[in-house]
């Protein structure tokens, strides 16, 4: 598995053109476009590269920020946003191959909705392994509440939002953080399962993207594997999920998010799964319209879940 890839294997190729794991992947530094200037959205503002946590013998972690700008004083629901890149690549400002070229950019929409936006780092599987990504996006939970006075965020209405490897992430951020719970999860196309074949997937290769993030074959370290599992993490209480998936997914097969949403509705917590005829990973094979309204009807679950918490803490008794 190259670092390029998704989690999975490889993607099916055309007779000439490149793979779908060479268009998914964020262009090589040679050859991306520069980034647009920030502030380039009206009623946005935009603080780029905000450090958010330390690591010993590391890089520093960063975050960017999309928050509305008006005048205000209520604070904004958050969306935390998680990147893919097969755990091993990868830009947090990236919401995936079909969103690349969107004006107004993906993240200014959302903010434009009502949110603020973080995206953030985490450290990748060449730097360190499992539990070590989730124990980033813990962290910049915990910084996004602690500024959240100064940011204007309610860090209590998050709704954690990835696609692929950053899904997976996002969902186990979703099911295990409690402090503050997320308000639910907008889950893209993302494994769900590190103990079982799936799809193109085997728990005893050593090189797949899911054992470079365990740092070992998942059936060589079943307790780290199912720690890393998304579905083996699923509890009543959860936060409501919607999951996303592609109905011709050749990275990432289509079982692991059903899988996810079965599990989530028998321990009785609210599920959606949409399951997108004709899409690949990273919606490779759609067109426009049918992309953009993925992202449309997965913002819309995301305000109604800002909106449905914003109602439970309203209703709730003040501390005596």
């Amino acid at each position: 598995m190259t670092a390029t890839g998704a989690p999975g294997a490889s993607g099916a190729s055309g007779a000439s053109g490149p793979t779908v794991r060479e268009l998914i992947a964020a262009p090589h530094p040679d050859l991306a476009p520069l980034p647009p200037a920030p502030a380039a959205e009206p009623g946005v503002r935009e603080v780029r590269g905000v450090p958010y946590r330390e690591v010993a013998g590391g890089r520093p972690l960063e975050l960017d920020l999309w928050l509305p700008e008006d005048d205000s004083a209520e604070r904004r629901p958050l969306v935390l946003f998680v990147h893919g890149g097969a755990w091993r690549r990868g830009r947090r400002d990236d919401l995936g191959l079909r969103t690349r070229d969107w004006l107004p950019r993906p993240f200014a929409r959302i903010a434009a909705a009502g949110f603020a936006v973080a995206c953030a780092d985490y450290r990748l599987s060449g730097e360190a392994v499992f539990p070590a990504p989730l124990e980033d996006l813990r962290a910049a939970l915990r910084w996004l509440t602690l500024r959240s006075a100064e940011l204007g965020v309610d860090t209590g209405r998050t709704v954690v939002w990835g696609e692929s490897a950053g899904g997976h992430l996002a969902s186990l951020l979703a099911l295990t953080h409690t402090d503050p719970s997320p308000a639910g999860a907008v889950i893209w196309y993302a494994p769900s399962d590190l103990t079982t074949a799936r799809g193109v997937f085997t728990p005893e290769d050593a090189a797949t993207p899911e054992a470079l993030l365990l740092g070992a074959a998942p059936a060589t370290a079943p307790e780290r594997a199912r720690a890393a599992s998304p579905l083996a993490q699923v509890r009543a209480g959860a936060p409501p999920f919607l999951l996303v998936h592609g109905d011709a997914d050749t990275m990432v097969d289509r079982s692991h998010s059903a899988a996810l949403a079965a599990a989530l509705r028998e321990a009785g917590s609210p599920a959606e799964l949409w399951t997108v005829p004709g899409a690949d990973h990273g919606w490779h094979g759609l067109p426009d319209a049918r992309v953009a309204e993925i992202f449309a009807r997965s913002l819309a679950f995301a305000c109604s879940r800002a909106v449905a918490r914003g109602l439970t803490e309203q209703a709730e008794p003040a501390p005596q």
